[in-house]
């Protein structure tokens, strides 16, 4: 990997990261498609046309449904699901941290039961890392433990102390793996996961300690978890400086608009969030003036596009009637364009940041996006 720092606009970054499946350009905007597809029936010719530079898949759901050894046999992930760029995998640690009362965590892992059938299934970093490994991802993210928000500072402390010890497990099982002649991709990258709730100065302590490990990049865990935003920016504005500059810092999970727009503007470069298919899906949709809800009457007659000049495949070809129509019909073709419509207005969005920076105009670029987004939609 090769991660070039083009420009900055105070602490904005502008980069390129360049892997064995192609370049990156940050700040990018990551579509989730959890088990190797985005929920919508948005499919992987979709995600080029609308300009999707990265995919992301988990390594749970994955591994307890169709299962990483049959996505091997197929040649990895990208094969399977025909996808010629970059993806990254989750580690599965959010997932498997989130099934409370099916789980015990011990030092070696955790051992927990299947949310479709009930088996029995252990995790430990060395088995996120094998499965990630089996899916040849481009990017693997480290096996971390997600604490519950809000936690105490005893219990905060002991699994930030255990996630550490994992990422060193991580960081050797993937040494070995990328080693064997017979990996996939034996040029797979790690990122490494900071943690430490709201608490800054356990955040700040281990970004200090993760980052001497000189890893491939760093995410920021453990936010957009139930604290608030300002609490989610006062924690960025004080770990982000720990971080190296000269790697990718990636803000799990997060977010809205103005959540990328205030990360960006603190120096994450990497970006995921299940809003835009989900809120799709429900058809709600984005736009420069706000988020709309197709399923209001007010549109039952609306013969404009979701939004007057987006060249998304909804917008290009259909009103917000003819949508609002299938929704109501409980057609998929109605899910689908709020999908396509929502990923492309993400993804646009990162294009307009990253020239935005580019041009040192971010400050400006930022205030009048929040305030067009805060008019509401017409």
């Amino acid at each position: 990997m090769r991660y070039q720092l083009i420009t900055k606009d105070g602490r904005a970054k502008r980069a390129v990261v360049t892997t064995v499946h192609g370049c990156i350009q940050t700040p990018v905007f990551m579509n989730v498609g959890t088990v190797g597809a985005i929920k919508g029936a948005v499919s992987t010719d979709d995600l080029r046309q609308i300009g999707t530079q990265v995919e992301l898949s988990n390594t749970y759901h994955l591994h307890v449904r169709t299962g990483d050894a049959l996505i091997r046999k197929f040649g990895g992930l990208h094969k399977f699901m025909n996808w010629d760029r970059p993806i990254l995998t989750d580690s599965g640690g959010f997932q498997v941290f989130s099934l409370a009362g099916m789980r015990r965590i011990r030092e070696e892992g955790v051992y927990f039961n299947s949310h479709i059938d009930g088996r029995k299934i252990f995790m430990g970093p060395e088995e996120s890392i094998r499965i990630q490994s089996n899916l040849g991802s481009t990017i693997a993210m480290a096996f971390d433990e997600c604490p519950p928000h809000p936690a105490t500072r005893e219990y905060m402390q002991a699994s930030v102390d255990r996630t550490t010890r994992w990422l060193e497990r991580c960081r050797l099982e993937m040494e070995r793996l990328n080693s064997l002649p017979d990996t996939i991709n034996r040029s797979q990258l790690l990122f490494g996961i900071n943690q430490g709730g709201t608490f800054e100065d356990i955040r700040i302590s281990h970004a200090r300690t993760i980052a001497a490990m000189d890893l491939d990049g760093y995410a920021i865990g453990g936010l957009a978890v139930g604290e608030s935003h300002q609490e989610m920016y006062r924690i960025l504005d004080e770990t982000v400086p720990f971080l190296p500059e000269e790697k990718p810092t990636y803000l799990m999970g997060v977010g809205t608009p103005a959540n990328i727009l205030e990360a960006v503007d603190r120096g994450v470069d990497f970006f995921d969030c299940v809003y835009p298919s989900r809120n799709g899906r429900h058809g709600h949709v984005y736009t420069n003036h706000g988020r709309l809800n197709l399923f209001n009457q007010k549109y039952e007659l609306d013969a404009r596009p979701i939004e007057e000049g987006c060249g998304c495949p909804a917008c290009v070809s259909y009103s917000r009637a003819y949508i609002r129509h299938l929704l109501k019909a409980k057609e998929m073709l109605g899910m689908r364009l709020c999908v396509l419509h929502n990923l492309y207005f993400y993804n646009t969005m990162m294009e307009e940041i990253r020239a935005a920076i580019e041009a040192h105009r971010y400050s400006e670029y930022k205030a009048q996006k929040l305030w067009g987004m805060a008019q509401g939609p017409a």
